[in-house]
């Protein structure tokens, strides 16, 4: 029997990595090799536990990322903005992860990219971690590299931090402040982005030099809060905050999300329908909550 062909995974004891090699994983076509800068650390061990072979890797080290690609077919890759807060980083990253892939020849890579909102907006918004990965699309693609960009869609997993509801001052009801005045913003659950990445990986030829835009389903936030409202059993009420008001509650990367938040009111490219065909279980946002009631038990 030939051995499978090895899909390098970068970030691979992060949310979206280990979605993503663990999805190749059962999807049984194709080996995993993943990524991380610690490999004692329990997620490591957990992916190593499934038989996937676990390598040391950093993204800021070409040595590293080298070795890392060496003898693979494809690669997904994950840069984290949150990590360090610098675009010059994240685009050296992205940049350093695409010279390797297309010195090595590899014949697919998926990356988790975004919009370049700066160059889209001529300069009015800036969206930094949105920003960096769209001229890493855009360099990928400008040197030749078989490379599928997935623009994944606001995680519903900020329901549990940012975006969480919060009790108001005037009354026993709760506030989500998510500053989308009527217009129904993207989300998926990022467990589910796994599957799909492993779906397109499985089909280069329709996918490859493409950008495909990832949602489980859209939503204004008084139809969140209404969900939310539903499952958990409490008075959860839309704020209707602006992105101007939000911009001025002192949190920090506030303005980043409040410019966000402006670019998604333009209905950026998210296609529900063919993120239900690459991943049929993919969850509503409704099945999301009730599965993960246990994140509101402060509330």
């Amino acid at each position: 029997m030939t051995s499978k062909q090895v899909i390098t995974v970068f970030g691979a004891t992060g949310a979206q990595g280990g979605s993503v090699a663990r999805a190749i994983l059962k999807s049984k076509k194709f080996s995993v090799r993943a990524l991380t800068r610690d490999v004692t650390k329990p997620k490591a061990q957990a992916l190593r536990d499934l038989g996937i072979e676990v390598v040391k890797g950093d993204l800021n080290d070409k040595a590293s990322v080298e070795a890392a690609l060496k003898g693979a077919y494809g690669a997904f890759l994950v840069t984290n903005f949150w990590d360090h807060f610098s675009k010059e980083k994240e685009l050296n990253q992205g940049k350093l992860v695409a010279d390797t892939a297309k010195r090595l020849g590899l014949k697919h890579v998926v990356f988790s990219g975004l919009e370049n909102v700066k160059r889209l907006s001529g300069g009015k918004l800036e969206v930094p971690h949105f920003d960096a990965k769209g001229e890493v699309e855009e360099y990928f693609w400008s040197i030749g590299v078989p490379m599928t960009s997935v623009r994944v869609a606001a995680y519903f997993e900020n329901f549990f931090t940012a975006w969480k509801p919060v009790k108001a001052s005037d009354g026993d009801y709760y506030t989500l402040t998510l500053p989308m005045g009527d217009i129904p913003m993207d989300g998926i659950s990022v467990a589910d982005v796994g599957a799909v990445v492993s779906s397109i990986f499985n089909s280069p030829e329709e996918f490859s030099g493409k950008a495909v835009g990832l949602s489980a389903e859209a939503l204004t936030p008084q139809q969140y809060a209404d969900v939310l409202s539903k499952v958990l059993g409490k008075d959860i009420r839309d704020a209707k905050i602006t992105p101007e008001a939000y911009e001025k509650l002192g949190i920090p990367v506030a303005r980043e999300i409040a410019n966000m938040c402006r670019f998604y009111q333009t209905r950026p490219d998210r296609d529900v329908q063919l993120t239900h065909r690459l991943n049929p279980k993919v969850k509503s946002f409704s099945q999301f909550i009730s599965e993960n009631q246990g994140a509101f038990n402060g509330l």
